[in-house]
């Protein structure tokens, strides 16, 4: 695996958790708001832990108070709820809150809170604070006390800029004024990224306030940050609500309350996370021992990212078109103005830009794990992406919220791709994505990097002997998940696009509908009829099959899942595909096969015992209810796969609908089983065909039709004329069913792993990808269309297909001679001439 994403969190040792845990076996550490022998143990223990961190960042208590939070967006909260804002009258001057354009979400939404006070909000882009002497106000104004607020990134997390610590001093002194406005200004250095691989030095520099987040830093704990704050600045707080611990005494029936002298535990509301907070000793400990220090980090990270930099910037076509769109404002010359942060979209030869999203998924393939969208900075991305506003506002109507894969909109990007690097990383990262840009861009070239003798001279003067590699990734990703999967992505991940950006027509197919179709085609068929009974299990196919309200008949009804309850798919257990379900609708039960164990069988008929146990689960981030199908079957997957896992069922009494919108404002009401997006996905044989012969061209043997039909795990396969012509239907009928195209499945990994071995070839999802353009969609999906039939609702293979083309598609018109054809849906199948 390489881990390229350490902007997003660090990766934590092996043995920080060892010593951790061999810390809590040998003390008990009690409620540090008792007085006991194990809750004097705690307190003194997160006291020392206390000196530790200032200590860290080359300060004292005398100076500065930590004050532990959740977080470094707890910490901001706690800033923007006790500052001592002044509101807008017109009797005195008011506060500002400023920041810079370039600042997480969690400081621009410290504004909300300003906003709820009256007090007036001023963003400033980067370049306007360096003209900013020109606001310094009148000598006669500077004895104003009014209080503002500035914030600005020590780090930007978008691109890896390191701002001016200097603006520090300049801005509290006025030598820089923000805005031209008389009062006093307060600083706070959002530190979160910055910290993560760079020294803090607080003798120096001394903000008012510094929120940050542990683990950015050691990788563990998750979940536990604090805010720093000044000395001089702290009484200056104001804070109304009061918790456990941080009261000196107070009454029930009487409105009294007064603090306790401590400002740590005046802020500290309720009982701390201790025991992460002991935590943070082993995490400073291990640092130290692995590393030497902040300033060894800072080294070793940057000479990776400007050797990753210095190469990627270079890339380029046999055109001469650059490969890549670096998001930069400086040239990776020094470590003091550039962390180790690279930010960037890939171009085609054309110079247009690859959807993040399509990055993403190729980067999965090669294992190689990167952060794509706009990484929680608006302001940065609006900035290096050329985005307004108005863009803004229209992508939101468009469908595209933040942390999707809608990657591309009218032509643009609304993302980009980050990669960043961390004391764990090493050259061969860099050289493993490297190389992954090349074999996904440039298979045909023969592109060479520098060596690794020549390019680590600068790495290997920063650390002296390497790191020692003793962190989880690589030994224990199975049992240490860097993050919780909520959702099985399966074949169509990451489909949600079209469906949220395109608005689907709610035509009812009838007898008076005509649809408009090319004259003179052969009738489409389906040929081919798969169900998945257990999700990312193998396909069950079959001749003729009944349909649910939900889709094909018991189609994605199970789903395996792990001792957490989390979906298991083929992505994490590629074996699911050699596990075989078949249905009998005689003997109502499914038969379970797989290779070197008896077949088991589940029945088909729900249980609703009071017994069975049911709960919550969760698929593609929407809830849905499930039972558990008991211990028998639980042991024989947890025998066949080698891990613990169970096999839940979806409750009939837990209706999941689609979330997609017929019309403008006019909500569908589609129920789903336990699919990810939609009831049916349709492949055509043709479109099959053509990727086939690329295939086959660029891997050298030959590939059976039926094994890559299977790869795509389609509901339907129908054999169309035209490769990717059911990419132009609205709406199709099949005997007396119809069905509403709501958008293209967009692929993912799945289709690299054979369903006949579960062993991976990257070249399938290569291959789409580099002939799809900048998405790789294969197939559509379809939901059912309400009908009013007595006719039984069954699909078979052999059935013709009426589709209905898309309003905006070119039709070939029939020379003024011919006969128009048109199809109509019929029971009998005829064409009908007029």
């Amino acid at each position: 695996m390489t881990y390229l994403d350490h902007a997003g969190t660090a990766l934590f040792p092996e043995s920080l958790l060892k010593e951790f845990t061999d810390d809590l076996s040998k003390n008990i550490y009690g409620n540090p708001h008792s007085q006991n022998i194990s809750s004097k143990l705690t307190y003194d223990t997160i006291e020392h832990v206390r000196y530790r961190i200032l200590q860290h960042f080359n300060t004292t208590a005398e100076d500065y108070t930590v004050i532990f939070t959740s977080g470094s967006t707890a910490a901001l909260k706690l800033v923007a709820e006790t500052f001592p804002w002044i509101p807008e009258d017109l009797k005195h001057p008011s506060s500002l809150f400023c920041y810079l354009t370039d600042s997480h979400t969690s400081v621009v939404g410290m504004r909300g809170i300003t906003a709820a006070v009256n007090v007036v909000s001023v963003p400033v882009k980067p370049k306007d604070i360096l003209l900013s002497e020109e606001n310094r106000v009148p000598a006669e104004e500077q004895n104003c006390m009014t209080p503002h607020l500035f914030c600005y990134p020590a780090q930007s997390n978008f691109s890896g800029t390191k701002y001016p610590l200097s603006w520090i001093q300049e801005i509290k002194s006025g030598k820089l004024c923000p805005v031209k406005t008389p009062g006093k200004w307060f600083v706070l250095l959002d530190a979160a990224s910055y910290i993560s691989t760079s020294p803090l030095d607080l003798t120096v520099y001394q903000p008012d306030f510094v929120p940050i987040s542990f683990y950015k830093i050691f990788g563990f704990p998750t979940g536990l940050g604090a805010l720093l704050v000044n000395n001089h600045t702290a009484p200056l707080l104001r804070k109304s609500y009061f918790g456990g611990g941080t009261a000196a005494g107070y009454l029930a029936g009487e409105d009294f309350y007064f603090p306790r002298p401590s400002i740590a535990e005046r802020f500290e509301d309720g009982t701390i996370s201790f025991l992460d907070i002991i935590a943070l000793k082993h995490g400073f400990d291990t640092l130290e021992r692995l590393t030497g220090g902040m300033e060894n980090i800072k080294h070793h990270t940057f000479a990776l990212s400007h050797y990753t930099y210095t190469v990627l910037s270079t890339l380029k076509y046999a055109n001469g078109a650059p490969i890549v769109h670096i998001y930069s404002d400086s040239d990776f010359s020094s470590p003091d103005v550039q962390g180790p942060i690279i930010n960037f979209n890939v171009l085609d030869e054309n110079g247009d830009v690859i959807g993040y999203s399509q990055v993403d998924k190729l980067a999965s393939l090669y294992n190689i794990h990167v952060r794509t969208g706009c990484f929680c900075n608006t302001g940065a991305c609006q900035q290096h992406l050329g985005i307004s506003n108005e863009d803004v506002k229209r992508n939101l109507q468009a469908g595209h919220v933040c942390g999707d894969d809608i990657d591309i909109i009218d032509g643009r990007p609304t993302g980009s791709v980050r990669i960043s690097f961390g004391y764990m990383s090493t050259f061969e990262d860099a050289q493993t994505f490297l190389k992954f840009i090349k074999a996904t861009r440039l298979s045909e070239s023969d592109i060479k990097f520098p060596s690794q003798s020549t390019s680590q001279e600068t790495t290997s003067q920063s650390l002296g002997p390497s790191i020692p590699n003793d962190h989880t990734a690589n030994n224990c990703a199975n049992k240490f998940s860097l993050k919780t999967i909520i959702s099985d992505m399966e074949h169509w991940n990451n489909s949600f696009t079209t469906l949220k950006t395109s608005e689907i027509r709610t035509a009812v197919l009838s007898e008076s509908t005509i649809p408009v179709y090319r004259s003179g085609s052969k009738p489409i068929t389906v040929t081919n009829i798969y169900l998945y009974p257990i999700k990312s299990c193998s396909a069950f196919e079959v001749s003729e099959w009944p349909v649910g309200n939900q889709g094909l008949l018991y189609d994605r009804n199970w789903m395996v899942v792990n001792q957490n309850g989390v979906c298991i798919s083929q992505k994490q257990e590629p074996r699911l595909c050699l596990v075989h379900p078949l249905i009998d609708l005689e003997q109502k039960i499914m038969v379970i096969k797989a290779e070197g164990v008896d077949p088991i069988s589940v029945p088909l008929q729900e249980n609703t015992g009071r017994e069975i146990q049911i709960g919550q689960s969760k698929v593609c981030a929407h809830r849905v209810q499930t039972y558990d199908c008991g211990e028998r079957i639980a042991e024989w997957f947890s025998e066949l796969l080698g891990r613990q896992c169970r096999l839940i069922r979806q409750s009939s009494d837990f209706k999941r609908n689609s979330n997609q919108k017929h019309g403008k404002d006019q909500a569908a009401s589609v129920p789903l089983s336990l699919v990810n997006e939609a009831q049916y996905l349709l492949i055509n044989t043709a479109s099959i065909l053509q990727l086939k012969e690329q295939i086959t061209e660029r891997q050298g043997e030959p590939l059976q039709t039926e094994q890559l039909i299977q790869r795509f795990r389609a509901n339907l396969v129908v054999n169309a004329t035209e490769s990717f012509e059911e990419e132009e239907w609205a709406e199709i009928s099949i005997g007396t069913l119809h069905f509403q195209v709501v958008g293209p499945c967009n692929r993912c990994q799945i289709i690299c792993i054979d369903p006949q071995t579960g062993q991976r070839n990257k070249e399938f999802l290569q291959t789409l990808s580099s002939t799809r353009g900048r998405k790789t969609n294969f197939g559509i999906y379809l939901m059912n269309q309400s009908l009013c039939s007595s006719l039984p609702n069954i699909l078979s293979v052999g059935s013709q297909v009426f589709p209905v083309l898309k309003e905006d598609t070119e039709i070939q018109s029939p020379a003024s001679n011919e006969k128009k054809t048109f199809r109509i849906p019929s029971i009998t199948g005829q064409v009908v001439k007029e």
